[in-house]
């Protein structure tokens, strides 16, 4: 029964009609409200991109042949365009398209692509495993942007007072091991807060900007692309490439757009981008190039040397605090793909708890939460500052972004969009994204392994567990007996019929579920009403309760209930029962026993498979998941575990 609910299932027709916005609605508020929210949601992390971007791009210019100047000129004009052509134009104009009624994702890509249908070996199967590295670069970035935005936030203390610098990497430990600590409470009441504080965020770091440039208006050429032009054309290659590793440090953050939309919507997301955090984005780039301009010193922390000497540490605690924002808008994001990775059937089921009753999304990991806080405090002790970090930053959000803009043109494909068309615009975009992930991959010996290896671990786990799901779908079905011999038989076989009613949880809407037919084999008895469950989640994001249930008629007393749900809701069997009409009286539906087939599976080199040490490690995985019960909202109380064991 580990895999009840991964079982595919095509999506509705009415789910392709649906309006997209309405998986918005539930969040409630009007555009200007959602767009607020999406301040903290959403732009956290691009949003604290300033405190580390343009000075990594400055120290990565050394030896470019350029004056301090003009390099600064030329960075921060490379920066704004790619503000506007990577984040702007690809995800806020063409990416955000591409939704799967109202959710963004490459899982949310998958499934509008259907490749959870896959035949391995088939071009379906490997786009299939392509989306699984989409999604595993997601943790990758993951750990590594707490880390790095908590650290570069906290090292300004160093910026007036060198002797503070013992104290940053302790301070910043203990800030994450708090934010992680924290992450059980759920994110309801802080997540009112985060629009707010960002929206402050935006404004200060503007205004700073402003302020600088006032100074130096001659910055604003950078508005132009041609200094970033002639920045590339007069540096070596190989510092032009170091050069456009570190600019990539100002789009991450942009995937956020496109993988958060379900949770804002995509005209406020837009809103937030085009009036908000981009303009303040740009003014505070180039107020940055300004100060360089200003005083060379200052290229040591552009950023905290825009503020004047009074708001210094006021600075630091306000950046730290937009770093804990950015943090938590990832290891959400995290929290969010795991949930649909395990609805999907591409993860083994974890304990999950629900933290807001009122609103859909908000989940709490604890697995995954702390295996994450490992990730991001190795990262930090690895590395021990936001410049060393830089190395490994940037590589999986590069290589996420090439897998999304790939996926993208696909399901335009898919959508009817002419060929040429797309080949123009997405192939344009391509090419951008090759040009950044090739430039992020000459820092894989710097750090970019790290989240490589956090990526491919997290890749491989998932392709076996949806191939180990398999090969147990296969040897039950093998066992599985026929539907119509089993309801013949209970009229002929002597079974004694007991009072009371029972659901029987199957892992096929097809066939007598295992577990009832040994039951049978060992008892001889039955209730007199009976309940044959199975749950399907479909490739998409939500179901509306008149489609929740399906009950077919298959004997006197003996039913087959299809329980429909999407891939970001919390299966819930009682009461998708109780939405179903079924021969069992509503009153008595808290005393239903509910049957469920606990199995052992056995890694076996006979039948034909895994590799004996995948199978191995897909049997440990299964041996560590939550309990059916748990996971599908039944009290321990009606529960009755049928003990099975299966070869694979």
């Amino acid at each position: 029964m580990a895999s009840l609910s991964s079982v595919a299932s095509p999506a509705s027709s009415k789910a392709q009609e649906a309006d997209p916005s309405t998986a918005h609605r539930v969040h409630g508020g009007g555009a200007a409200v959602m767009s607020l929210a999406a301040l903290g949601i959403v732009y956290g992390d691009i949003g604290t991109s300033p405190l580390y971007a343009f000075k990594v791009a400055l120290q990565s210019s050394q030896g470019s042949g350029l004056s301090l100047s003009a390099a600064a000129v030329g960075l921060a004009s490379l920066i704004i365009w790619s503000l506007i052509v990577v984040v702007s134009l690809k995800y806020a104009i063409l990416i955000l398209r591409a939704d799967n009624r109202g959710e963004g994702g490459v899982v949310a890509m998958l499934a509008l692509l259907n490749a959870r249908e896959a035949v391995k070996g088939s071009w379906k199967g490997y786009l299939l495993v392509v989306g699984l590295i989409g999604a595993a670069l997601l943790y990758g970035d993951g750990a590594i942007t707490p880390a790095i935005s908590v650290l570069s936030a906290v090292e300004g203390l160093k910026a007036d007072a060198p002797a503070l610098s013992r104290f940053v990497l302790p301070l910043t430990v203990i800030i994450l091991v708090v934010l992680f600590a924290v992450q059980s409470k759920g994110t309801g009441f802080i997540g009112r807060l985060f629009g707010p504080i960002m929206l402050v965020w935006f404004i200060s770091i503007g205004a700073l900007g402003a302020a600088s440039i006032i100074h130096h208006p001659g910055v604003l050429i950078a508005l132009q692309p041609g200094p970033a032009l002639e920045y590339l054309a007069h540096a070596p290659l190989k510092i032009s490439f170091a050069a456009l590793g570190a600019v990539f440090l100002a789009v991450t953050g942009g995937e956020a757009m496109y993988a958060d939309m379900g949770h804002c919507g995509r005209l406020p997301i837009r809103l937030a981008w085009f009036f908000i955090a981009l303009p303040a984005l740009v003014l505070n780039y180039l107020g940055q190039a300004a100060g360089v301009i200003a005083d060379p010193a200052n290229a040591s922390n552009p950023f905290f040397q825009l503020s004047p000497d009074w708001a210094h540490y006021p600075l630091v605690a306000f950046a730290t605090a937009a770093t804990v924002i950015a943090s938590q808008a990832i290891i959400s994001g995290v929290f969010s793909l795991t949930q649909q990775s395990i609805q999907l059937g591409f993860l083994p089921r974890l304990q999950m708890r629900h933290t807001a009753q009122n609103e859909r999304g908000q989940v709490y990991l604890p697995f995954a939460n702390w295996v994450l806080a490992a990730a991001t405090l190795a990262a930090v002790l690895i590395f021990r500052s936001s410049d060393a970090l830089a190395g490994a930053y940037g590589i999986a959000v590069s290589g996420l972004m090439v897998i999304s803009t790939f996926l993208a043109a696909l399901v335009a494909l898919r959508w009817g969009f002419s060929p040429f068309l797309i080949a123009a615009v997405n192939g344009a975009f391509l090419i951008v994204d090759m040009i950044f992930f090739s430039a992020n991959a000459t820092k894989i010996v710097e750090g970019g392994w790290f989240p490589l290896v956090i990526a491919a671990v997290i890749a491989f786990l998932m392709l076996t567990w949806r191939e180990g799901v398999a090969l147990v779908e296969r040897a039950r079905a093998a066992q599985r007996e026929d539907e119509a011999e089993f309801v013949r038989g209970l009229s002929v076989d002597k079974l004694v019929r007991l009072p009371g009613d029972a659901a029987f949880l199957s892992a096929s809407p097809s066939g007598i579920p295992l577990s009832l037919s040994h039951h049978l084999r060992h008892n001889r008895a039955l209730q007199k009403r009976v309940l044959l469950v199975s749950v399907v989640t479909h490739e998409e994001p939500y179901i509306v309760d008149s489609e929740r249930a399906t009950v077919t008629y298959l004997d006197e007393g003996f039913e087959r209930v299809v329980l429909n749900y999407g891939f970001m809701e919390q299966l819930d069997i009682p009461a998708g029962i109780a939405l179903a009409r079924t021969c069992i009286a509503p009153e008595a539906l808290a005393d239903i026993s509910y049957y469920i087939g606990h199995e052992a599976v056995i890694a076996s080199a006979k039948v034909k498979g895994m590799a004996t040490w995948r199978e191995r490690l897909f049997v440990a995985m299964q041996r560590n998941t939550t309990p059916n019960g748990n996971v599908f909202c039944i009290p321990s109380r009606q529960v009755v575990v049928v003990g099975l064991e299966i070869e694979i």
